[in-house]
């Protein structure tokens, strides 16, 4: 069974910093590519980091300079680091694998990151 939590959300001021983790089953997190997704509410969900199981990182130039993506494969989870955040990073945070489709049907709650004064 696949099983994706995400935590660490909160509320934070601009030019704050949060940091989210994932916990995942090792079926996915062994397997594939693991990202960070987010989607606000009336826009598309997007990935803005992502990880190979080697190491390598990619970032969606939004967030890039500001957000690390890292993963502890003993402990089976993914973070992202998030420094400098700005109003709009607020969104509803998830993990998943890179592609996700074919995971699709295992999207968890997400976390909320809501960045405001």
């Amino acid at each position: 069974q696949v099983q994706l939590v995400e935590s660490g959300g909160g509320l934070v001021q601009p030019g704050g910093s949060l940091r989210l983790s994932c916990a995942a089953s090792g079926s996915i997190f062994s397997l594939n590519a693991m990202g960070w997704y987010r989607q606000a509410p009336g826009k598309q969900r997007e990935l803005v980091a992502r990880i190979t199981s080697g190491g390598r990182t990619n970032y969606a130039d939004s967030v890039k300079g500001r957000f690390t993506i890292s993963r502890d494969n003993a402990k089976n989870t993914v973070y992202l680091q998030m420094n400098s955040l700005k109003p709009e990073d607020t969104a509803v945070y998830y993990c998943n694998a890179d592609p996700s489709v074919r995971y699709r049907d295992y999207w968890g709650q997400g976390t909320q990151v809501t960045v405001s004064s």
